[in-house]
């Protein structure tokens, strides 16, 4: 097991390096001087040509990417032009709040999905399965940005029961378990969204893998043995699914994290998703350096993650590892 953890540790890094080179071309040749704003307008032609030279902007690309790629090893990001601060520093602020509302939007969505699935799968063409049928069509045929505005009207408008947006009520310093309750309360519509997003694709999937497992054969043979349909389908069928639909568990995690850019836009969290909308607005190149590499390093992440779990639910997968 330490050496499939290593082997793929070194092959994300490979990959990893190839990302940053490509994301780093692709942001750099766009066309334009993005340190022109952070230069007084009244400052000389000569002196502003003398601080874009200590800038590096005229450097050519190969240079660049070594400087950057030479700091980003020790942690450094570079210098955000839009905040006037530390790329890092700037990510650090709202990478905290992201991680929060992608969480909780996760663990939603999962403890919806994976039961309703299993159930549907259990009921096949019965009234419930039709219904949780129709449920995740829409949940998958509803645009995120469309469904947040429809919250916000209903439930923020309307009812007046939460905020329309942000983290914290304005002009309110709230401490201890007050602060708590005002995060909650702006954050119930962002997460929502969030978790319908993948709730309904994941439903499916655990809807399929479900239903292709428990026409097995070995579902009979342990009905056979003397086991109920109910306790065959959970302690077999069940297991087995597990392998697809923690492959698309897996690849949520990184799309919740980045997906969150349209539900953090909509509603105003101070995220990376709204931090990263902003960045691109602004022309902000180190900073959005910085957030792609830090959602490649997720994706990655979530891969190894995907990898590790398969050995943990299928043996089989384990001992072909070590072979």
């Amino acid at each position: 097991m330490g050496k499939r953890i290593l082997k793929r540790f070194w092959i994300s890094l490979l990959v990893f390096f190839g990302i940053s080179i490509i994301v780093f071309i692709f942001v750099h040749s766009q066309p334009g001087n993005p340190y022109i704003q952070m230069i007084n307008p009244n400052v000389p032609a000569e002196q502003t040509e003398e601080m874009l030279k200590k800038l590096g902007y005229y450097d050519s690309l190969p240079v660049k990417y070594m400087k950057w790629s030479s700091r980003a090893i020790k942690g450094d990001l570079g210098y955000s032009i839009q905040y006037k601060e530390p790329v890092i520093n700037v990510i650090n602020k709202r990478m905290g709040n992201t991680v929060l509302l992608s969480s909780v939007a996760l663990i939603l969505s999962v403890s919806i999905a994976i039961p309703l699935g299993v159930i549907s799968a259990m009921k096949k063409e019965k009234t419930i399965d039709y219904l949780i049928t129709i449920l995740s069509f829409i949940g998958i045929s509803i645009p995120s940005f469309f469904f947040g505005m429809l919250l916000i009207k209903l439930l923020a408008f309307d009812l007046k029961i939460f905020p329309i947006s942000g983290m914290k009520t304005p002009g309110e310093n709230y401490i201890g378990i007050k602060a708590f309750f005002d995060v909650l309360k702006h954050m119930i519509m962002p997460v929502i969204v969030l978790a319908l997003m993948n709730t309904a694709s994941l439903m499916r999937y655990t809807r399929s893998s479900m239903l292709e497992n428990m026409s097995k054969d070995f579902i009979q043979t342990a009905r056979a043995k003397g086991m109920t349909k109910k306790k065959a389908i959970m302690t077999h069928g069940f297991k087995n699914s597990l392998i697809p639909i923690i492959t698309i568990l897996c690849l949520e995690i990184p799309g919740i994290f980045s997906g969150a850019l349209i539900t953090e836009t909509i509603f105003v969290w101070p995220g990376i998703g709204r931090l990263n909308y902003e960045a691109v607005l602004n022309r902000d190149y180190p900073l959005i350096m910085g957030i792609l590499m830090i959602i490649a390093i997720v994706i990655l992440c979530s891969n190894i993650l995907a990898d590790l779990l398969y050995s943990l639910v299928d043996p089989r997968i384990r001992y072909s590892k070590n072979n």
